[in-house]
């Protein structure tokens, strides 16, 4: 599998990603916090960053953001709420393809850090497992192996067949016609992206071109370094953050435009300040049938996801 990142399979009893978008997360002792109005929980005795609480693949009111900067239509902004992996089967798992424009699934590398390294040879090809190698940090090649044993998973799931057997190609890339562009399935009949930052990934599937983001909450130095990328009416809105608010904002505009960008197959090849996504509750309108959700993440993260909407018939 030449350019893919690879997925994880469905935890039982769960049959299938849109399966998960109505079936309410197991019941299990928590110990609760809540943070920017939404309550995440770790199950108790369990280390590693805070789980989610709430009903995958659902849709929930907007966090404090959106009471911060105004409602957004029909009462504020959405976000999507992941279907978190807690286990990578070892046999694929049928799982329906996407009905909904996008299925997106949460990765934590703490959970799956020891069940990935033991499957990675026999789910990974050769180039996945030199990528791997090539990483210094023991942490960036845990995050990496995770993420793509997790696609696999899921890619072999939603196909009908073994991980190891997924193959995938690159699209020529938009910009230069070079062979990097997003990442396929060589039939085009499933999209996928992937992304992955310190001990999270993100993985999303669509019948329709879909890029995901998932950035960590940077310190107020990385933004002023990067502030000259943003569209000059992001970093107008920006200017008005208060230092408290900006990290967040930027975060938000930023894995907005990545998910856009990957969406595209172009990545950062082009400048990311052409495009305008905007820094509040609500991503703003783009071109090109392309619509923004940002991903409900654990704290000091934020994600998003693009995907390109078919055309409507007059």
């Amino acid at each position: 599998m030449s350019p893919a990142p690879t997925p994880t399979s469905a935890p039982p009893p769960v049959p299938g990603a849109h399966a998960a978008r109505t079936s309410p997360p197991a019941t299990v002792p928590t110990t609760a916090r809540t943070t920017d109005s939404l309550t995440y929980a770790a199950p108790t005795g369990t280390s590693g960053g805070p789980r989610l609480a709430v009903a995958p693949g659902a849709r929930i009111a907007g966090p404090a953001p959106a009471a911060r900067y105004g409602p957004g239509p029909g009462g504020g902004a959405g976000l999507l709420v992941p279907t978190p992996l807690g286990v990578l089967h070892a046999a694929p798992v049928v799982v329906a393809p996407p009905d909904d424009p996008a299925e997106v699934w949460l990765v934590d590398t703490t959970v799956v850090r020891g069940q990935a390294a033991r499957e990675a040879t026999a789910v990974l090809d050769a180039e996945e497992l030199a990528r791997a190698a090539e990483f210094r940090q023991v942490t960036d090649r845990d995050g990496y192996v995770c993420a793509h044993v997790a696609l696999r998973r899921l890619l072999g799931a939603y196909l009908g067949v073994p991980a190891a057997e997924v193959r995938t190609r690159r699209d020529p890339c938009p910009h230069c016609g070079g062979p990097h562009g997003r990442p396929v399935l060589p039939d085009g009949r499933l999209h996928f992206s992937l992304s992955h930052c310190a001990d999270l990934s993100l993985l999303a599937f669509a019948t329709v071109p879909v890029g995901v983001d998932v950035e960590v909450v940077p310190d107020p130095r990385t933004i002023a370094e990067t502030a000259d990328v943003l569209h000059p009416r992001e970093a107008a809105e920006l200017a008005l953050r208060t230092p408290a608010d900006r990290p967040l904002a930027f975060t938000r505009v930023w894995t907005r435009k990545e998910a856009y960008l990957k969406g595209r197959g172009i990545g950062l090849a082009e400048d990311p300040a052409a495009d305008y996504v905007g820094s509040g509750a609500v991503p703003a309108a783009l071109p090109g049938g392309w619509s923004l959700t940002d991903v409900l993440v654990p704290p000091g993260h934020w994600g998003a996801v693009a995907v390109q909407l078919p055309s409507r018939s007059p």
